[in-house]
């Protein structure tokens, strides 16, 4: 019996993150696969798979931010290659959405991202691939392998061509404290956390910095940028205590409502994104201040390396 020294392998795109797909798929060194969605007059819609997927591991990469048919589309792919018997899943969700909801923080609400990740397991995944996820824990809410990949591998490099003096990173809020303390450790430098109290979701109601700025270049690390809301008042508060400077590294760019605006507006020297979410061009239009990072490199890399069954731990530079 002849044993391959790899498992032939293709890469798919939804639809949320075609482009993104394909640039994967680029620095791998294959075609993006053929996918076709079809969609009915009723809103309806049906992904099908124009090539065979017969006996080889296939990759899905599909972020899960709103609408709510990113997710669903990724489900019925899965739920595609699984009937075409495909010999092994892997659901690559760059940015894995509901992953805010991942506990009761109020009675009689839904843990969202638990719920997700059983839509993933029922629907046929063997393995899940994300990057920084809202909450740690959320790697425990499935029963198959999940590879959690930190941007700190991409935004690391970027801060050390920055070469900016008397440094600080700075949580944004405490829940991002351990975060931004690894990387004020691997860089050696002091670090700064922001206090925030909110009486309902997206609204900030007042907050206060813990730390000393006065003088020092910041860097605030967060996750996401939803609204902006936190990081633009964050950064104005760093200012106020005498910063020299406020920049800012979030992972994922939802940037939804009047996000550009506020950021435009805002004391932020600029913020550095990636692109797990597609950033639409016309909400960039507001705003000269972010810059856009690509993760394509590390997913081929580590796509290429769970292919060929090698050890992906070089990737986790910090948590």
């Amino acid at each position: 019996m002849i044993h391959p020294e790899h498992d032939r392998a293709k890469i798919f795109g939804g639809t949320a993150t075609h482009a993104l797909a394909e640039q994967i798929a680029a620095v791998a060194g294959q075609e993006l696969g053929k996918v076709t969605v079809s969609r009915f007059s009723d809103g309806e819609f049906q992904p099908s798979f124009e090539e065979t997927v017969r006996g080889n591991v296939v990759f899905i990469v599909q972020s899960t931010m709103p609408p709510s048919d990113n997710l669903f589309e990724l489900l019925m792919m899965v739920d595609a290659a699984k009937r075409a018997s495909a010999k092994r899943i892997v659901a690559v969700m760059p940015y894995f959405g509901f992953a805010r909801q991942d506990r009761k923080d109020k009675p009689r609400v839904s843990i969202g991202a638990k719920l997700v990740a059983n839509m993933l397991t029922a629907a046929g995944v063997d393995r899940v691939m994300t990057m920084d996820l809202h909450a740690d824990q959320i790697q425990g809410f499935f029963e198959v392998p999940v590879d959690h990949l930190f941007a700190s591998s991409i935004f690391l490099p970027h801060v050390q061509k920055l070469a900016l003096p008397d440094l600080v990173m700075a949580a944004p809020d405490t829940g991002g404290t351990k975060r931004a303390n690894a990387y004020a450790k691997h860089l050696g430098v002091d670090m700064a956390i922001c206090y925030k109290q909110r009486k309902v979701a997206n609204q900030v109601e007042s907050m206060t910095v813990i730390g000393d700025v006065a003088g020092k270049n910041v860097i605030l690390v967060d996750d996401m940028v939803d609204t902006a809301g936190t990081l633009t008042k964050a950064a104005g508060m760093m200012m106020e205590q005498g910063a020299i400077s406020v920049r800012a590294m979030c992972t994922h760019a939802v940037l939804s409502g009047d996000a550009c605006a506020r950021i435009e507006a805002s004391a932020l020297t600029e913020l550095i994104v990636t692109d797990t979410i597609p950033v639409n061009a016309e909400k960039l239009r507001n705003t000269n201040k972010v810059k856009q990072l690509s993760v394509a490199q590390l997913f081929a890399d580590v796509i290429q390396r769970v292919r060929d069954h090698e050890s992906i731990s070089s990737h986790f530079i910090i948590a």
